[in-house]
């Protein structure tokens, strides 16, 4: 069985890790216009693997995550929807990844297609898991504050991706999906936090 406290941390640190070279890209690129340019546009040129393996990073902290809340949790609203859209979304994140490290050079017309398609489902199947897990926080015992803020930082994130996707006279494009990640990330992240503390509180009992 996934222990809480071991996976938290798992993911703890891989979503510092990416926060991190994604932060770091945005200075050494300066090839690229940070708030017009998208975080795929750096996937690519110097810092593009590091990138990549970043990528990597994140889609394991989703799945880790998804799949430890779901070994412990007790409440009546557990089911496995909310770490299977987790773990889609990661494979979606590792398909960009991987596929944007070897298809643009040897299929350069399926590339486009391919990414957009992974990243498209990494957004929305991350969106909606996110909605779902805060859902089934709200009543599992000793999560309800945390599940609180959750549940509203979900929405926020769901509202700002179809804003993205939807809204093309808004802001600069590289802007707007950057403010998405930010928001799901920092969600993932608070989510971390808690699930370590929940398991400490438990370990101390």
């Amino acid at each position: 069985m996934m222990r809480a406290r071991p996976a938290a941390l798992l993911a703890i640190v891989a979503l510092l890790l990416f926060i991190a070279t994604a932060v770091w890209t945005q200075f050494a690129r300066a090839d690229l216009d940070w708030v017009q340019a998208t975080l795929s546009l750096y996937l690519h040129g110097p810092w593009g693997l590091a990138l990549r393996s970043a990528y990597c990073l994140l889609a394991l902290a989703i799945a880790v995550l998804g799949i430890a809340l779901y070994r412990h949790s007790t409440g009546p609203r557990r089911s496995a929807a909310a770490p299977l859209l987790f773990t889609v979304a990661a494979l979606g994140l590792a398909t960009v990844s991987i596929g944007d490290s070897w298809l643009p050079s040897a299929m350069p017309l399926l590339a486009p297609l391919v990414h957009g398609l992974a990243a498209n489902t990494a957004f929305l199947c991350a969106s909606v898991g996110m909605l779902l897990q805060a859902w089934y926080l709200r009543r599992e015992p000793g999560w309800q504050r945390s599940a609180a803020l959750l549940w509203g930082w979900a929405w926020l994130a769901f509202v700002l991706l179809w804003l993205h996707v939807l809204w093309r006279a808004g802001p600069p494009r590289g802007l707007g999906q950057k403010t998405v990640i930010v928001v799901i990330a920092g969600w993932l992240l608070w989510l971390a936090f808690a699930l370590y503390r929940r398991g400490q509180r438990s370990a101390s009992d």
